[in-house]
């Protein structure tokens, strides 16, 4: 593969702080960790780890990326008429304060490179939903050159919610089977995306030629 240029800002340099001594800051080292993900082990006791799914399902804390139009429906979520909240599903500002990632419209490489960076900053356990048509196939961008098809083949995603673009009672039907899936304990996204990690890296690397960051990004 191409080696990329280290960009400046990530470069090791030397900086004085307040009191006038100076020392050297190493950008690599401070905004990335350099360990491999690790498969997070259930609890040994069957009854403890339903409760546990119980509780997860009933809070999704949700980190929207929306690059289309699909970002649209979330909207009328948090609105009265279908009051999401009810429902325990919250909107979160940043990756360590969430535990579902909602990728909603076209995701081009550049974008793809920034939605693998976010995913990687949630702690775990953690859930992802593909939200429109573009997630699935590309929707109407299918025959670009530069958009992503099955985005499964980058990120671990646990539920699709198809559609061009769909409308809120799907957004909503499509959390309550991600809740589903959590109370069985089969929403495991997170230990596949560690399982699998050398394959997600392999086809993250073949489609994003400018891969200019370290393997991990949590």
């Amino acid at each position: 593969m191409r080696r990329v240029p280290v960009k400046d800002e990530l470069k090791k340099r030397v900086v004085k702080g307040p009191d006038g001594l100076e020392f050297e800051v190493d950008p690599i080292q401070d905004y990335y960790c350099d360990a491999r993900p690790e498969v997070r082990p259930g609890s040994y006791v069957r009854i403890v780890e339903d409760l546990f799914n119980w509780a997860r399902s009933e809070s999704l804390w949700i980190l929207g990326f929306g690059t289309g139009c699909g970002a649209i429906e979330m909207r009328p979520l948090m609105t009265p008429r279908f009051d999401a909240y009810r429902y325990g599903i919250q909107w979160r500002p940043t990756p360590r304060q969430a535990n579902l990632f909602v990728i909603s419209g076209y995701l081009s490489v550049k974008t793809l490179k920034r939605a693998i960076r976010s995913y990687e900053q949630m702690q775990s356990p953690k859930y992802v939903v593909g939200l429109g048509s573009c997630t699935i196939n590309g929707g109407m961008y299918w025959d670009s050159y530069n958009t992503i098809k099955k985005l499964d083949e980058y990120l671990p995603v646990d539920v699709y919610i198809a559609g061009c673009m769909p409308r809120p009672e799907a957004l909503l039907a499509g959390f309550e089977e991600l809740k589903r899936i959590i109370r069985a304990g089969k929403a495991e996204g997170a230990n596949l995306y560690a399982q699998n990690f050398d394959w997600y890296k392999a086809n993250q690397k073949r489609v994003i030629h400018d891969w200019d960051m370290p393997d991990y990004n949590w």
